[in-house]
């Protein structure tokens, strides 16, 4: 039988037992660990769905692309709906409009969806995903039927069966301009400052909201 090893805390004059303290320790940083776990895992599904599409993509692969185990994927998220649902989820922070001065709504618009497009790397990720695939498609859709015409139906001053295609002209600018300048990095959209953005296109947004037909 091997001999039996004392404890640290039986052997005179050895350095208390600091276990504890580097327990507390790991254990204060697994909330760091998860937050990071997760936001690799949901940065490299968004990329496989936007190159794969929904129906190739692999729970195996989008692991090895986050370097984890694909168990910890599952572990998190449950099934690839579930990590879809996940990587796909998009808060636009839209506010009510209804106090901004009618002048200035495009203008508002403008700057709003340029602070969203460089922050929220959901937004670019599922256009990337839109294009490639119907879920991703379907996603967007509800974003814009949930989150986009009810905030600018309440500020839009036509009747209501014209209100969808007005928010569609919108979206054309607001999407066509995150797409070239955000998606494709086409070198002239990058190139522009914000402010130019703003310029060029607040002008139209307005009058897609405001104007009466052409």
């Amino acid at each position: 039988m091997a001999d039996s090893v004392p404890s640290v805390s039986s052997v005179p004059g050895a350095e208390p037992d600091t276990a504890p303290a580097a327990a507390s320790d790991t254990a204060s940083d697994r909330p760091r660990r998860s937050d990071a776990t997760r936001a690799a895992i949901l940065a490299a599904a968004r990329d496989r769905f936007a190159a794969d599409g929904y129906e190739r993509a692999t729970i195996r692969a989008i692991a090895r692309d986050a370097g984890i185990d694909p168990s910890m994927v599952m572990r998190y998220y449950g099934n690839k709906a579930g990590l879809f649902a996940a990587a796909s989820e998009i808060d636009l922070r839209l506010t009510d409009l209804t106090s901004v001065p009618r002048d200035q709504l495009g203008a508002r618009l403008v700057r709003h969806f340029l602070d969203r497009w460089e922050h929220d790397e959901a937004l670019t990720g599922m256009v990337r995903v839109a294009v490639t695939n119907e879920a991703g498609a379907e996603r967007l859709r509800g974003v814009f039927a949930e989150q986009i015409l009810p905030v600018l139906a309440a500020v839009c001053p036509v009747p209501a069966q014209e209100v969808t295609a007005r928010v569609a002209l919108v979206g054309s600018q607001l999407v066509g301009m995150g797409m070239l300048r955000y998606v494709l990095c086409l070198p002239p959209a990058v190139d522009f400052t914000n402010e130019e953005i703003v310029n060029w296109l607040a002008p139209t947004v307005q009058r897609y909201l405001t104007a009466e037909h052409p």
